[in-house]
């Protein structure tokens, strides 16, 4: 019997495909058992439960537990009401992948060497309520001088709180800051063991039930005062699972577009969960644009937010040692998500005051990559009132 000979051409065709196929084989079962989800805080009564932002929305939907579920992958989320101090402990324990965090923590923990990058934005422009007990004889901010004031230190509401003081002609010497988390701080403050509190959206519940005053939000009064949340991960996960970290981009993306497309009332009745009203929602973000507020690029307002807080939080003794901002956001895994979504133009580059960037037709355009911009050169932007 003759054997047929085999070319060496078509030979070494075969063993190409062959080593691709295998390749491509091993890529796709490299897919880890769970996927750890941390968040900065808990609900009222410490319900699992977050809201008003792009990554609060996804856990409410269990988009990711649906995305995975055919591949078998747990979804794991921690709701810690230690904030993002407690996440950067799990970051630094290797114990979480990814989470939302605020801007503060997300510098402080970058500042100290956490191998964790920002992937993308998941919420600008949140709000900080002052707020005092409802009988207190406090009237403004600048009679806050030598009062005791709670606030959850190493969180964004710190950084803005000390700016907020700054902006009365205070420093964070002329008070008493006491570090309390959140749900403490509120009973502290209705038991008047404290003079005052920097809050977040749920101060407008407390005060609703008659137990508390604001006597300043930087809600239209001061955009540039607000905070910032990014959706990070560790560096470790993001190298070893590409293809995973990409899939879950997609799905915070099309989280995003959820709040985009969907009508306002319907959003703020999904974050309810958390415990808080559907009344301070509407009063929070009246006027807002829900689609520019969890736009998830990594646009020049973005970076000009994120390089301001960097040097706040120097400036302030938060940090030791600032960075660039440049070497610690990872764009690709965004880029790819809008790309396969076909969503490359549906959110519009926000400038550095916050601003629609408007396409300059009189040149020819700098290529981009999907979801990222050239970072911004002025670090102190304003935002718009109407949201955008």
């Amino acid at each position: 019997m003759t054997i047929p000979r085999i070319k060496s051409s078509a030979l070494s065709g075969f063993f190409a495909l062959l080593v691709v196929a295998l390749g491509a084989t091993a890529r796709a079962e490299n897919k880890p058992s769970v996927i750890r989800i941390s968040y900065p805080g808990v609900g009222v009564g410490a319900r699992p439960f977050a809201s008003n932002n792009v990554i609060a929305t996804v856990h409410l939907k269990g988009m990711l537990e649906e995305e995975f579920k055919k591949d078998g992958i747990a979804i794991q989320w921690s709701f810690l009401r230690g904030a993002g101090p407690a996440v950067n402990e799990l970051f630094a324990n290797k114990i979480v992948d990814f989470s939302h965090l605020g801007d503060l923590p997300s510098v402080i923990g970058r500042a100290s060497g956490l191998k964790v990058r920002v992937l993308a934005a998941s919420g600008v422009r949140g709000n900080i309520y002052v707020s005092v007990p409802a009988d207190s004889s406090v009237q403004s901010v600048k009679h806050l001088r030598g009062k005791r004031i709670a606030v959850q230190k190493g969180t964004s509401t710190h950084l803005g709180g000390l700016k907020v003081l700054e902006k009365f002609g205070l420093a964070e010497k002329d008070v008493k800051l006491v570090n309390m988390d959140t749900p403490s701080a509120q009973l502290a403050l209705a038991t008047k063991d404290i003079d005052a509190t920097f809050g977040t959206t749920d101060s407008l519940r407390l005060r609703d039930q008659g137990i508390t005053r604001i006597v300043f939000t930087t809600r239209q009064q001061a955009p540039d005062l607000t905070s910032n949340g990014s959706f990070v991960a560790a560096e470790e996960f993001i190298t070893k699972y590409p293809e995973t970290t990409k899939r879950v981009l997609k799905v915070v993306v099309k989280a995003a577009q959820f709040i985009a497309e969907t009508p306002p009332v319907q959003i703020y009745q999904l974050w309810t969960k958390s415990g808080t009203t559907f009344s301070s929602f509407r009063e929070d973000l009246a006027g807002e644009d829900l689609k520019y507020r969890n736009s998830p690029l990594l646009d020049p307002y973005h970076a000009a937010r994120y390089k301001l807080q960097i040097q706040e939080a120097k400036r302030l003794g938060l940090i030791k040692q600032a960075f660039a901002y440049e070497q610690w956001i990872e764009p690709k895994f965004l880029a790819q998500a809008l790309q396969e979504l076909g969503l490359e133009k549906y959110w519009q580059q926000r400038g550095n005051d916050g601003l629609p960037v408007q396409p300059d037709t009189t040149r020819a355009a700098t290529p981009t990559r999907a979801g990222v911009a050239p970072a911004a050169q002025a670090p102190t932007p304003a935002a718009p009132a109407h949201g955008g």
